[in-house]
């Protein structure tokens, strides 16, 4: 078809299915392991009340408007004095 030749496979090497089952154990086990030092951490953790949550909310939204607002000002203003450079 189209004189398109598909290239044999690739050999592939012998696996040792006991060592590769000892590698799964152990990823499993770090994974088990870390999962559950997770879960030990997040008990540790004091989560702020919904009123705390709202307030620190508030304050990031407030200042993400106000930053963007001098920043495109500051943007404006030096495109203007560009063009009059250029002009």
């Amino acid at each position: 078809m189209l004189g398109v030749r598909v290239p044999p496979g690739l050999p592939f090497p012998a696996i040792d299915r006991a060592y590769a089952l000892d590698k799964v154990k152990q990823i499993w086990f770090v994974i088990q392991q870390f999962l559950k030092e997770s879960r030990t951490e997040l008990k540790k953790v004091t989560w702020p009340t919904p009123k705390q949550a709202i307030a620190s909310t508030s304050v990031v939204v407030v200042l993400t408007v106000i930053v963007s607002l001098v920043l495109g000002l500051i943007d404006f203003g030096l495109a203007k004095i560009i063009r009059l450079v250029l002009e």
